[in-house]
């Protein structure tokens, strides 16, 4: 494989020692490229507009911008730009808001040593990954995205998440009940479940655990 045709990936996470540790497991394979590293959303999204990267590995919870916020920009940015979760966060709800917002994998931070090649070998033939604590379900939600905007392998996201709802889902991601939600928003808790219930919604999460929180 010549050095053109390596697979360029973007490590986007806040913490130094992860970036670190990531990018060693990365280059340890021939094909990868780490072509940079960022420890913010909004320098991801300014990297991916000037080099487009074929994958962006990113973690959720940033300063600046926060993952949830970054995902839609970077496929708008460049839709040719996957994007793989990597997070401390097992749960399904927020894997599936991730996903509905254009993520095509999800990998916990718990498992990196074990499937974080193993999902970028996925994301490269442009097939999902879920890690495999959560597989089943995220994988029925992913074929719904799928069938609903297009073909398994090459799909377009048009989310239905406003930017309000996409600072909640940041919230319920740290952990936050309606009621902190609410206060941290400004916003009264009526408004805050209307928008989780839409965010459910959006992302075939009605029954779940979440809609009971």
């Amino acid at each position: 494989m010549t050095e053109s045709a390596r697979y360029r990936i973007l490590v986007a996470d806040d913490h130094a020692v992860v970036r670190g540790g990531l990018k060693v497991l990365l280059k340890s394979q021939h094909w990868i490229e780490v072509c940079g590293e960022v420890s913010n959303g909004r320098d991801a999204v300014l990297f991916v507009q000037k080099n487009k990267p074929d994958l962006v590995i990113l973690d959720l919870t940033m300063p600046e911008m926060g993952g949830f916020e970054a995902i839609p920009a970077i496929r708008q940015a460049s839709p040719e730009t996957e994007v793989l979760i990597l997070t401390v966060h097992c749960s399904e709800e927020i894997a599936q808001g991730a996903m509905q917002l254009g993520a095509r994998g999800y990998v916990v931070k718990s498992d990196v040593d074990t499937e974080l090649i193993a999902a970028v070998q996925s994301v490269r033939q442009l097939k999902p990954y879920v890690t495999k604590q959560l597989q089943k379900r995220l994988f029925d939600c992913f074929t719904n995205v799928d069938r609903n905007h297009g073909s398994k392998t090459e799909r377009t996201f048009d989310s239905s998440l406003s930017s309000r709802e996409i600072e909640v889902l940041e919230l319920l991601a740290e952990g936050k009940a309606s009621k902190a939600v609410a206060f941290a928003l400004g916003i009264s808790v009526r408004t805050s479940e209307a928008h989780r219930n839409h965010i459910m919604q959006s992302a075939n999460l009605a029954g779940s655990r979440f809609a009971t929180s």
